[in-house]
């Protein structure tokens, strides 16, 4: 007889549940995050597990790789998937657990993707660099905010990040408490740049990018640490069926819920991976710099709409070229994206 079993993962310990084909429950029961303890308690039951259900909460690494490490069928359940009914009476661990058991038994589970464990820990790094560059990004904003309103006069924030030159202090050193406000903001901006850079030159000397992804360098303004970024958050981009399966994973579809040709609200427009939206927003970015269609194509955009409109119209764009430089190996064309 097939067993089936659910794991309702929390931060210090999970739920363990197991049902046969028929639905019958087998085993439930709470336990510590200990490996040892887990594996003992799976252990009967080993030969019979058609599956195991862990739902993908912010900490699931760990249980994942414990578990297909010793040998048993894991499934990764995407939560925007396998929302239970909103009129329940009564939700509990005991419940979550049983409910991933039974829609894995009837072949209805929703499944995210399983991230191959040995590219994690770089990819990972490269997210750890974004963080760093939204910190710095927003201590920029401040320190030009302190110039603006004291000083009568905008620095821009390439000058403001280099570092051979200081020109925050000139500005500031009329009075003792702003330069010191200046002061410090600017050597957290510097030391900030120095650790972006610090993990770069890491990431590049220890990876490179692989044959499907190494035409994203070829588009305008996008370098290898950008490629790289994308390359770690795709993953295999055999998983997306269409181009439109990657464009709305890249969160550059908009969301909206209609019937009978009338709106009735919007979805979740989060649903995706927040790292390559981002990476193709600064794509598109750099893409208007350099690439004399891609500056046409936003001015007209923003003529008919506005800005923020015209780079999304652009991100989206490029996400939907990018797709296709993955998948078919070949290089950017701005004949073909602007035709």
């Amino acid at each position: 007889m097939k067993l089936y079993a659910g794991i309702d993962l929390h931060s210090n310990n999970s739920y363990l549940a197991i049902s046969d084909e028929e639905g019958k429950r087998y085993y439930k029961k709470r336990l510590p995050n200990q490996e040892d303890i887990i594996l003992a308690e799976l252990e009967p039951y080993r030969n019979d597990l058609a599956g195991i259900v862990v739902e993908s909460t912010f900490n699931w690494y760990w249980v994942v790789d414990m578990l297909m490490d010793n040998g048993y069928k894991v499934h990764l359940a995407n939560p925007a998937g396998i929302q239970k009914d909103k009129g329940l009476k009564y939700s509990g661990d005991n419940h979550d657990a049983f409910w991933l058991a039974r829609l894995l038994r009837l072949g209805i589970l929703a499944e995210g993707y399983i991230y191959p464990k040995e590219w994690r820990p770089v990819r990972d790094l490269l997210r750890k660099r974004g963080h760093l560059i939204k910190l710095r990004t927003s201590l920029i904003n401040n320190l030009q905010g302190i110039i603006s309103r004291n000083c009568g006069c905008q620095l821009p924030g390439k000058k403001i990040k280099q570092v051979r030159t200081n020109h925050v202090a000139p500005l500031l050193e009329a009075h003792t408490d702003l330069a010191l406000s200046g002061s410090v903001s600017k050597e957290c901006i510097d030391y900030i740049s120095q650790k972006i850079r610090e993990i770069e030159v890491s990431v590049e000397s220890r990876v490179e990018l692989l044959a499907p992804f190494a035409g994203l360098q070829t588009i305008p303004g996008v370098g290898k640490i950008l490629s790289l970024t994308i390359m770690l958050e795709t993953g295999d981009i055999g998983r997306f069926e269409k181009v439109g399966n990657f464009s709305s994973y890249c969160r550059k579809v908009p969301t909206s819920w209609t019937s009978n040709g009338k709106k009735k609200g919007r979805g979740n427009g989060k649903n995706g991976n927040r790292y390559l939206a981002w990476a193709f927003s600064e794509a598109a970015e750099f893409l208007r710099r350099y690439d004399q269609s891609a500056r046409a194509f936003y001015n007209r955009k923003t003529a008919k709409k506005n800005f923020m409109v015209a780079h999304a119209a652009l991100a989206h764009k490029l996400c939907r070229a990018a797709y296709f430089i993955i998948r078919d190996g070949v290089e950017y064309n701005p004949h073909k994206l602007f035709a």
